[in-house]
């Protein structure tokens, strides 16, 4: 069996096509196009099985494909096994993408793991293809989770003006409808509309069933059932060869219950032997090929059965254009199983059986596990899901895997370990981290023992999975030890998984250093998680994974920037940049998360404008190039970059946003938001909101320092020096300069010199405000001499007017005399944006100025010329003196280098 991600069945995503001798229905296909040509978001058919749903939503998109060539259609047939999000995300990316290869191109980059994130890049990508798009979902009333309903929410809520929404249903689904129905947005056909009208129910009894009824035999089956289309088709079935044709239908009264026990008997017992034979043999089967039924019922003429079944409209419905797969209707095949269970129950263990097996050899692992599990089989089952485990967690349908687990009894999985493991892993992924250890001990001892000869006396089966299994079950103890903080532990562990791990198996020895790197970090000791992942990248590199080492550059760089080395993050992301530049089309995942670390990076030496397009950049690729454990991210820099710029009301709605988006995981929280905002709430003048935060928080300026709270302790030195700054009654400065002692030393000890430059910033800023300037000089003139190499700016412009004068103090004193100049330089260009951009403004004539105006509008390059009354060959000439003054090679980036400076 293989183990790569599960198939998906081409069956679910078959358009219907019209059945040639089907009922005409105009009055209901003019209903959907007027909500079409309203602009209607949805259409919505909602009726009881057998009302004709199905064959009305296939001859409107016959309809719209003739009338519209460029319309694009998507169907997805959904079952029961789609309450897996992952599943059901994967089914919807091939659908729309079957519908429009454009959609979802690099559809194995989309963020499976999070059904927002999923719906938004697929809505923008619907959104770019232009062209009229009908997504058709099929039985909507089986979709019960509750995450892919808010997923199906959120499509409707943001659906572009060019794809239109239509919902099949047994049921009103939970989905957002009295919404858009108050937007009259919504078309809905239900089953008051579906039923078949007098004139219908002639042209269907007559014309597709040839039963030559009498008008008044007509209005009579019309009035009994209803215009239940179902029930027409059993009355008719029943009906055939039958001479007293009204008796029948003067004793045929009921409900629809009754109606369809009573006419499927009927319709039962008016077939041959063999045929009742075959569909009591199948019945049990969700969909049927001519292969699978001969396999199943012991024939070898199941494809002449089933067209045959088709050809006398006895409830098959095709699947596919080349008649290979069919279904029976759900209500015909809900007697048949019902039949089949009173009649023969002791027969259908082994149907099952037989079609787990021909689902097993044709590698259809998630019937034939389904299949195994219905007939009792629980030995077979888990060893298809042993096989297949593999695939299922790489596609990430944690729902399925924990759903099959969930089913089998615990002494089948204590008899195979590798299933144990992965019972365990699925327990950790969904937080169930006390779950985890018991099963990986019974694991372990059933991998250690062995039989009176010798051989294992566990039933997995030999293999990769088998081999590492050691390997695997160190990693996880170590991942659980991660998540209750216990670094020795997690040490102890990682150490354990690299002594276990060969030579070749380079993911798990990438895995392995992570942990030790991520137990590093933990403690503050960056030296040591910098070259542990720095072995994860070079490990990762070598297993050809390419994505995890993308996500690991990003923790690099975080390493690197506390470590005070800006030039060498900055480095390693563009070097990822380049590498993932150079793989093409798709865009690999974590991209986006590096262009966010490039904009920190941009941000600190303030070359905002760079900072903030880097960002832009980040959410053009979208979230399918971004970790989900990293989309906080995007808004935590956006709220940096805003709060440089003076906006600090935005700043506090970015870190909102932040919140919502935020994940805790394995990475130490060395920079929490609400510390962030703590911060701008102190530049605020919030100091009461900032003294709440610290309450909360329960910190004291008397703590003792730990990494893992440096930056909430540096946050309240901020308050502190704040606090003594609008009232110096209020009391001293020096349990905050004690603090901001004791952090420093910390920090030295621990090699972090990112963090040492913000902490003797602090111890400046705090001398400089209890009056003792010759004791601020100190801590600063050492700053300036760290910080000069690296390119620091906004470390000394976000302390804002304190810390100007304080530099023209050092300056005076010849600290560092070009810093102090440059940084002088930039904090006037802080107060005055344009005071930088007068030696330009001046550089640049009228004429230049007019022109580079121009620029900065859509206008295109002929139509400026136009608008200036020159040729086109005069303004490229203007273009090219306006690019040598502005030291830049492009339209866009004088644009931005303009902006910049004020000049437009």
């Amino acid at each position: 069996m293989s183990e790569s991600s599960l198939p998906v069945l081409a069956t679910k995503l078959f358009i219907p096509s019209p059945r040639p001798n089907a009922v005409s229905r105009p009055r209901l296909l003019e209903r959907v196009w007027e909500g079409l040509r309203a602009g209607h978001r949805a259409t919505l058919l909602s009726a009881p099985a057998g009302f004709g749903k199905t064959t009305l939503a296939s001859q409107w998109i016959a309809d719209a494909r003739d009338g519209s060539p460029g319309a694009q259609v998507a169907w997805l047939s959904l079952d029961a096994s789609d309450n897996d999000p992952s599943r059901f995300l994967t089914y919807l990316i091939a659908a729309l993408h079957r519908a429009d290869p454009s959609v979802a191109a690099d559809a194995h980059a989309l963020p499976l793991s999070s059904i927002e994130d999923t719906m938004a890049a697929l809505i923008n990508d619907v959104a770019a293809a232009q062209h009229p798009m009908i997504l058709v979902l099929d039985d909507v009333h089986l979709i019960e989770d509750s995450t892919i309903r808010e997923g199906l929410a959120f499509l409707i809520d943001h659906s572009p003006p060019n794809l239109h929404l239509a919902i099949m249903s047994r049921s009103d689904p939970l989905l957002p409808l009295a919404r858009l129905r108050a937007r009259g947005e919504l078309t809905e056909l239900r089953a008051a509309d579906l039923r078949f009208t007098p004139a219908e129910a002639a042209a269907f009894l007559n014309e597709v069933m040839h039963l030559e009824l009498s008008p008044a035999h007509v209005a009579a089956l019309e009035a009994r059932t209803e215009g239940w289309i179902a029930g027409l088709q059993l009355a008719a079935l029943s009906m055939r060869d039958r001479s007293d044709v009204g008796g029948f239908i003067q004793g045929f009264t009921g409900s629809h219950r009754f109606v369809i026990d009573y006419l499927a008997e009927e319709v039962l017992q008016r077939q041959p032997d063999h045929v009742r034979g075959f569909l009591f043999d199948t019945a049990i089967l969700g969909r049927l090929s001519a292969r699978l039924c001969d396999a199943v019922t012991g024939r070898t003429d199941s494809g002449e059965m089933l067209a045959a079944l088709e050809r006398d409209n006895l409830f098959v419905v095709p699947l596919d254009d080349r008649r290979e797969w069919y279904r029976y209707h759900h209500l015909f095949a809900d007697v048949l199983t019902a039949r089949v269970l009173a009649d023969g129950p002791e027969r259908v263990p082994d149907l099952h059986r037989r079609a787990s097996g021909w689902f097993e050899q044709n590698g259809l692992p998630e019937d034939a596990v389904a299949h195994a599990l219905a007939a009792g089989d629980f030995g077979r089952a888990a060893r298809v899901i042993e096989s297949t485990v593999p695939g299922v967690r790489k596609s990430r349908q944690d729902a399925t895997l924990l759903g099959w687990l969930a089913v089998l009894p615990g002494d089948i999985i204590a008899r195979r370990p590798v299933l144990g493991v992965y019972r365990a892993w699925s327990l950790l992924v969904s937080g169930e981290v006390d779950a985890v250890e018991p099963l990986l001990a019974d694991a372990e001892r059933a991998l250690g023992a062995t039989t009176d000869d010798g051989t294992p006396a566990h039933d997995s089966a030999t293999g990769e999975e088998l081999r590492i299994l050691p390997v695997t079950i160190a990693l996880y103890r170590a991942a659980v030890a991660q998540a209750r903080g216990d670094v020795a532990e997690t040490q102890t562990q990682a150490r354990r998984a690299l002594d276990l791990t060969g030579p070749d198996d380079h993911f798990g020895r990438g895995a392995a250093a992570g942990f030790l790197g991520l137990a590093s970090w933990a403690v503050g000791d960056l030296g040591a998680a910098v070259d542990a992942f720095g072995e994860v990248a070079s490990s990762l590199r070598r297993s050809g994974n390419l994505a995890d080492m993308l996500g690991t550059t990003i923790v690099m760089a975080d390493l690197l920037i506390q470590q005070g080395r800006l030039r060498d993050a900055q480095r390693a992301c563009e070097d990822a940049l380049r590498l993932a530049a150079d793989q093409g089309e798709p865009v690999p995942q974590s991209t986006a998360d590096l262009h966010v670390a490039v904009s920190e990076l941009l941000r600190e030496r303030s070359d905002l404008p760079a900072a903030r397009e880097q960002l832009l950049v980040s959410q053009a690729l979208g979230e399918r190039a971004s970790l989900p454990e990293n989309r906080y991210r995007w808004f935590a820099a956006m709220s940096r970059i805003d709060e440089a710029e003076g906006r600090l009301e935005d700043a506090v709605d970015a870190l909102g946003a932040a919140e919502q988006l935020y994940r805790p995981g394995f990475f130490p929280e060395v920079r929490p938001l609400a510390a962030l905002k703590a911060r701008i709430w102190i530049r605020q003048g919030r100091l009461g909101d900032a003294q709440g935060w610290a309450d909360s928080q329960g910190l004291a300026t008397t703590d003792a320092p730990t990494y893992l709270r440096e930056f909430d302790h540096l946050t309240l030195a901020r308050l502190s020096i704040a606090r003594y700054a609008s009232d110096p009654r209020a009391g001293s400065l020096d349990a905050a300069v004690g603090l901001l002692d004791r952090l420093l030393s910390a920090a030295d000890a621990g090699g972090r010199a990112g963090r040492v430059n913000e902490i003797l910033v602090l111890q400046a800023m705090a001398h400089a405000a209890a009056g003792h300037t010759d004791l601020a000089l100190r801590p600063l003139a050492r700053v300036l001499a760290q910080a000069e190499p690296e390119g620091y700016l906004r470390l000394f412009l976000d302390e804002g007017a304190p810390m100007a004068a304080l530099l023209r103090t050092a300056a005076a004193e010849g600290i560092t005399p070009a810093y102090t100049r440059r940084l002088g330089q930039a904090f006037v260009q802080e107060e005055d944006p344009r005071a930088s951009a007068r030696p330009l403004a001046d550089a640049l004539s009228e004429r230049e100025l007019h022109v580079l105006r121009l620029l900065a509008t859509e206008l295109s390059g002929p139509e400026i010329a136009r608008e200036l009354y020159v040729s086109v060959n005069t303004l490229r000439t203007h273009t090219r003196h306006i690019f040598g003054k502005l030291e830049v090679t492009s339209r866009a980036d004088a644009i931005r280098r303009a902006e910049g400076l004020g000049l437009v």
